[in-house]
């Protein structure tokens, strides 16, 4: 098995995403660069395409520009803002409440740590992660299913759950590509290292990659 040169890897990805979608969660920070709302998106965007997302998060965000303005809306309305982005009932439970916890543990604000941020309703590890890299420029690791899924392709983790590739990138992967390696991963998965028939013809990082796994390819 090849050395993964992970430094030559996410400089590489990292010039080659530019030219692809910005993930929603990104894009919300660089639009509004309010915490809850990254939190909120980050939320929603659990196992749902971004185009979903982008589109729940523009109708949720005419209506709701802070915690309480959740208050506003019963939890059924909420689900008919927020559909039909995956396990949308569950989601609209989570939001709203969302500002009594917020209100309760942390004086009405988003915390900044992922052991404060795990308290809130709907956040586990990976949602807790993204949003102190996006929302609070701070040192995370998110691992999604791109994430973990990569990784392990790349032959630089051997792990079979997403709790285990954050445990083992904490470990291995220098803390300079922390903030920015989730961003770049799910850029490059959702596009061209997909999940079946990755696109490795056509993949700038190839040369670097063991495959691990992949049985056919494009």
């Amino acid at each position: 098995m090849k050395d993964v040169q992970i430094g030559r890897i996410h400089d590489i990805l990292g010039d080659e995403v530019k030219n692809y979608k910005v993930p929603i969660v990104d894009l919300i920070k660089i639009q509004t660069d309010d915490p809850f709302k990254v939190l909120v998106t980050t939320i929603m965007s659990a196992r749902t395409q971004d185009g979903a997302t982008a589109q729940a998060a523009k109708r949720l965000f005419s209506k709701v520009d802070r915690p309480s303005d959740l208050r506003k809306f019963t939890e059924r309305q909420i689900e008919e803002i927020i559909f039909p982005v995956g396990f949308y009932k569950n989601k609209a439970r989570f939001l709203k409440e969302l500002p009594d916890v917020l209100d309760k543990e942390f004086n009405g604000e988003v915390p900044k740590t992922i052991d404060e941020l795990i308290k809130l309703p709907g956040v586990g590890r990976k949602t807790a992660n993204l949003v102190v890299t996006i929302a609070f420029d701070d040192y995370g690791i998110c691992v999604d299913t791109h994430v973990h899924r990569i990784m392990n392709r790349f032959g630089y983790v051997k792990t079979k759950t997403p709790y285990e590739t954050e445990m083992a990138l904490r470990e291995k992967l220098p803390k300079r590509y922390w903030k920015t390696i989730n961003s770049i991963l799910v850029a490059f998965g959702q596009n061209l290292c997909r999940p079946i028939s990755p696109k490795c013809s056509e993949c700038p990082v190839e040369s670097y990659c063991n495959r691990v796994g992949v049985e056919k390819w494009t």
